[in-house]
This record gives C-alpha cells, structure tokens and sequence, in this order.
C-alpha cells in the first residue's frame, strides 16, 4: 500500500506562483514500483482533469495544453517526491488539486487507471 501527502496549495493573486508536492510513503517495494505519477485538479462542479504527469523511470513528461508554458512536472527520485510548479496563476486553475500514482503501464493513462490517490490539496487564485 502506498499513501502520497500532497502539499503546498494555498491562496495567490493571479499572476502569482505555487509549488505543489506529493510524497509517496509506503513499503518500498510498492513505492518503488510507481512508474507515473499524474496531478489532477477538480473545480467545483467540473469533472476531475489531467494537468501535469511524469514517467518517473524515463522522465518523460506530459503538460496539458490549458497549462502548457505555465507549470512544469518534476520528480525526485530519492525522496519519492513529485513536485508540480505553477507559475502566471489564472482564477481557472483554481480547484482542489490530486495527485495520482500508478504501477506498470503507461504514463499517463486514464484517471480511474491509477492505484493510488491523495487527499487534494487546495489551490485558489483571485484575480
């Protein structure tokens, strides 16, 4: 079983910049066996979208359009740690914001493909 705590979300003036993280915490044979972690965000009354993910072997990445030049995926390894810097905030990035592991596979897959979840963090930007 592996438990992700995500951190970092708060409130910021648009134009401002946040840096979200999400460790893993677990056995280290099921935390070393997460190949992608993906974070999501959920604006209340809209379904749970992809915004950032990254194969943690190869560090490929994916950005999606809507935040594409804004924020940026990285991973540490060592701390099993992803961290998903946002930077130009936009009152639409405001939602509460997942982050996501999965096993095997391909990154990223669909949402309900993912083994692990975290609680959500809150992200909110006034304009």
């Amino acid at each position: 079983q592996v438990h992700l705590v995500e951190s970092g979300g708060g409130s910021v003036q648009a134009g401002g910049s946040l840096r979200l993280s999400c460790a893993a915490f677990g056995h280290s044979y099921s935390v070393n066996s997460i190949s992608c972690m993906h974070w999501f965000r959920q604006a209340p009354g809209k379904e749970r979208e992809g915004v950032a993910a990254i194969s943690t072997g190869g560090g490929n990445t994916f950005i999606a359009d809507s935040v594409k030049g804004r924020f940026t995926i990285s991973h540490d390894n060592a701390k099993n740690t992803v961290y998903l810097q946002m930077n130009s905030l936009k009152a639409e990035d405001t939602a509460v914001y997942y982050c996501a592991a999965g096993t095997g596979g391909y990154c990223p897959r669909p949402l309900a493909q993912y083994n692990y979840w975290g609680q959500g963090t809150q992200v909110t930007v006034s304009s």
